[in-house]
């Protein structure tokens, strides 16, 4: 008996694709703009894209059609992919990132703990493959501007090793 995949809250499936990527339609905007004949509708996404083994991105496409909109998105994320730090299943150390008027904070969690984010900042951890992390954010919570503070929290990550390196110490 093979086993399903449980489509996500807003019944679209983070999709696997070649290299394992997987990708996660953070928001849709809808734009209008009036002409003579009514209103003509135009579309953006939000993408997250990652392979869970700490490498995320963030993608943005617009378009006259949502699934053009999703693919230009996941185009662009992948274009804009960071390596992230990881110290296990969880960050190194505490860090805060900021982009316009939001704020985000990162602190590492115990084993067990999960992913304590809100719904906008969610997939970019987990497509960064963070299991335990809590998180909090300040001022607007915009998803676009969340999830540029966190991909600038997750960039400021250093693990023990690499500040030794940094100072030139040897790191037992």
């Amino acid at each position: 008996m093979a086993l399903e995949r449980r489509p996500s809250r807003r019944g679209r499936e983070d999709s696997a694709e070649e290299g394992g990527l997987e990708d996660n339609v953070v928001q849709i905007y809808r734009c209008s703009k009036v002409v003579k004949g009514g209103r003509r509708f135009s579309f953006a996404a939000l993408v997250v894209v990652g392979d869970r083994n700490g490498t995320v991105g963030i993608g943005y496409g617009k378009a006259k059609e949502v699934p053009v909109a999703v693919e230009k998105g996941i185009a662009d994320a992948k274009k804009n992919m960071q390596t992230v730090r990881l110290k296990g299943k969880s960050i190194p150390h505490k860090v805060v990132g900021k982009h316009g008027a939001s704020s985000v904070v990162l602190v590492p969690a115990s084993d067990g703990t999960g992913v304590i984010a809100g719904k906008k900042l969610r997939p970019l951890l987990e497509l960064a493959g963070i299991h335990d992390v809590l998180t909090k954010a300040y001022g607007s919570t915009s998803a676009k501007n969340l999830l540029k503070a966190g991909l600038k929290a997750l960039r400021q990550l250093r693990t023990a090793e690499d500040i030794a390196e940094l100072r030139g110490v040897i790191f037992s």
